[in-house]
Formats: structure tokens, C-alpha cells, sequence
């Protein structure tokens, strides 16, 4: 059982990036809630967005609402975190983690993390 963020990278401020969250060894459709985490430098993991197994509910944190939208491919087996308008504060390394809890922004109830990547937004 496996997740992998990647797309990360440097960006502008005001630039956008699409993050991708790779997943083997179970398929998302089943139950899975996978949501997005990210933890910036000298600060603690927090929730930026979920996305239920079929799509239909997707929460996000305040500050990242109508900037980020995340979506899934369940028969690639795949989410995505499209980030828009990109802000200095939106600096942090960016994980992915699914959860059997729908609409859960607790992260003890992730219980699958994959590696994550790193996003840099310079001013």
C-alpha cells in the first residue's frame, strides 16, 4: 500500500501547480477518502483538503478555499491538488493520505501517507 505526492516544485507568487497523488496496492473507489495535507518549515501538518470516494463532497481549509480544488481519477487511481493563485504562505512540503472517515480533517484518521513534495512559492 503505497501513496506518492509529486509535482511540487518553485513557483512565482500568484502561479499555479498541479500536485498528483499516486496510489498502489489499493484502489481509491473503495472507501477511500484521500485528502492533502502539508506542513510548512517550523510548523505542524495541517489539513488542506479532502475529496470523498465518488467526489461528490470536497471540504477545504479557509485559506486555500476558491484557490484549490481537489479532484480524483479513480480508474488511473490518481488525485489531484490544483493550486491556484499561489501565495508565499503556501510554502510547506505537501502530502497525500487517505482515510476510511468521510469528511474527516483529523490526521490520526489517515492511515495511509505517502512521501510528500515540496512547493515554494517565491515572492
Amino acid at each position: 500500500v503505497q501513496l506518492q505526492a509529486y509535482g511540487g516544485g518553485l513557483v512565482q507568487a500568484g502561479g499555479s501547480l498541479r500536485l498528483s497523488c499516486a496510489v498502489s496496492g489499493f484502489k481509491i473507489s473503495e472507501h477511500y477518502v484521500i485528502a492533502w495535507f502539508r506542513q510548512a518549515p517550523g510548523k505542524g501538518r495541517e489539513f488542506v483538503g479532502s475529496i470523498s470516494r465518488d467526489g461528490d463532497r470536497k471540504d477545504y481549509t479557509e485559506s486555500v478555499k476558491g484557490r484549490f480544488t481537489i479532484s480524483r481519477d479513480n480508474p488511473r487511481n490518481k488525485v489531484y491538488l490544483q493550486m491556484n493563485s499561489l501565495k508565499v504562505e503556501d510554502t510547506a512540503v505537501y502530502y497525500c493520505a487517505s482515510s476510511r472517515v468521510p469528511g474527516t480533517s483529523d490526521e490520526s484518521q489517515y492511515d495511509v501517507w505517502g512521501r510528500g513534495t515540496l512547493v515554494t512559492v517565491s515572492s
